[in-house]
């Protein structure tokens, strides 16, 4: 493999003040969005000390990524096709 000299990288004035900009962008969107999620909570909070949305974590996890397991056949019959003993 062939070695070369570390490549330099200059800061300029004009670049930080972009990324200032985009930092309070992201800060403002930030505080919006925790407000609006505090706000929606408090009535998730009621709903889930009444009871009515009592869900595992595992089940959470599965319902936010999609997954939608399939319970597994048990017993002997489903090792040995239709064949019973």
């Amino acid at each position: 493999m062939l070695r070369r000299k570390p490549t330099r990288l200059e800061l300029k004035l004009d670049d930080i003040e972009e990324f200032e900009s985009v930092r309070k962008e992201l800060e403002g969107r930030r505080k919006q969005r925790d407000e609006a999620e505090a706000a929606a909570g408090g009535e998730e909070a009621a709903a889930l000390a009444l009871g009515t949305e009592h869900k595992s974590r595992e089940q959470l996890i599965n319902e936010r990524i999609g997954y939608k397991p399939q319970p597994k056949a048990g017993g002997r019959s489903a090792h040995f096709g239709t064949f019973e003993f």
